[in-house]
């Protein structure tokens, strides 16, 4: 098979305190090179899987490369995807399925002392000034359709077309609304005189730390796998085979495999203790002994406080407690 092309997240996706992509790989059984935090290099090393090339992706290019073929698949933000995709007619990437991490929000600030409380008061309010609006963000597509799509937008200025400037690319209409990009630490620009932002959070606290509020969200937003229109048969199946690998151990980060001992005479009494308040995934797994037997279950974590003060209960000792790397229904 020709080798599918893999896009590899630059930035906060392969970070240890917020995605951290490559462990997310190691975890899912591939040897990488070449993309450990901190010490990405541009061409990353798939050893035991032959049929992938990877290659180190900015999170706002990787839309682009997909939709040119320049990589096959690749692992984003929705938010990259939408910003990327919104003036296009027709979908040409496609998301092979979400990997439940990375999540964040897309959202319109301004300084907390200013007097709104949504978007359409703050255009309600300043339609008779006469400087311009000035929002800056690196979303520029995504920022104008919602504010075209804004109710007191479209009561002051209809359907007027907000000026969006990139560089020296300039497009739009409505001079009186301007939209211009940013390149990273969009925050900083309130203090130099801007309206609005528009930026994405995972919290919030670094906002409340440069003295913005949010205004509105635009989106949510998680790391996927996605695929663009050269995925295509082959490809396409492996690009499957790559997202059950990397979901099973997103999965697998849910639950501990928990083992532990009890007598014999008590199994019986311990396994519907577990069935019953489904502290295993599909039956407990019992290897009996002479006069104990070693019971074998995988748990969610959120259940394992609970589970372990029952077994308790019935005599339960040795209980071992590991994380799970796998898991693959």
């Amino acid at each position: 098979m020709e080798k599918i092309v893999l896009g590899l997240p630059k930035g906060s996706l392969n970070n240890v305190n917020r995605g951290n992509t490559y462990q997310l790989f190691v975890d899912a059984g591939y040897e990488v090179r070449g993309y450990e935090p901190g010490k990405e290099t541009y061409e990353i090393d798939i050893l035991n899987d032959p049929e992938i090339k990877a290659f180190l992706t900015r999170p706002q290019s990787a839309p682009v490369e997909l939709n040119r073929g320049m990589v096959d698949i690749s692992i984003i933000g929705e938010d990259w995807v939408k910003e990327e995709s919104i003036a296009i007619q027709e979908e040409s990437i496609t998301k092979i399925g979400d990997l439940d991490y990375g999540q964040t929000r897309l959202i319109v600030a301004m300084p907390t002392e200013a007097p709104y409380e949504s978007l359409t008061e703050f255009f309600r309010a300043n339609q008779e000034r006469e400087k311009p609006i000035l929002c800056f963000t690196e979303y520029p597509n995504l920022t104008r359709q919602f504010i075209m799509d804004n109710e007191g937008y479209q009561e002051i200025f209809g359907d007027s077309i907000p000026l969006v400037q990139v560089r020296g690319l300039i497009n739009g209409d409505n001079e009186q609304v301007q939209i211009i990009n940013s390149d990273g630490a969009t925050e900083v620009y309130i203090a130099k005189g801007a309206d609005l932002i528009v930026d994405n959070t995972q919290t919030g606290s670094s906002l409340k730390k440069a003295g913005l509020k949010i205004l509105e969200t635009i989106m949510h937003s998680s790391a996927g796998l996605y695929a663009g229109p050269s995925c295509t048969g082959l490809k396409a199946e492996k690009a499957q085979m790559i997202f059950e690998q990397l979901f099973g151990a997103i999965k697998a980060r849910k639950y501990f495999d928990v083992k532990f001992n009890i007598a014999n005479h008590r199994v019986e009494d311990v396994k519907e203790f577990l069935l019953s308040h489904e502290y295993c995934s599909d039956e407990p797994t019992v290897v009996k002994g002479s006069s104990f037997s070693q019971i074998n279950v995988l748990i969610p974590k959120n259940k394992f406080p609970e589970m372990l003060n029952g077994v308790k209960g019935f005599g339960a000792s040795a209980i071992v407690r590991e994380n799970v790397k796998q898991y693959v229904q």
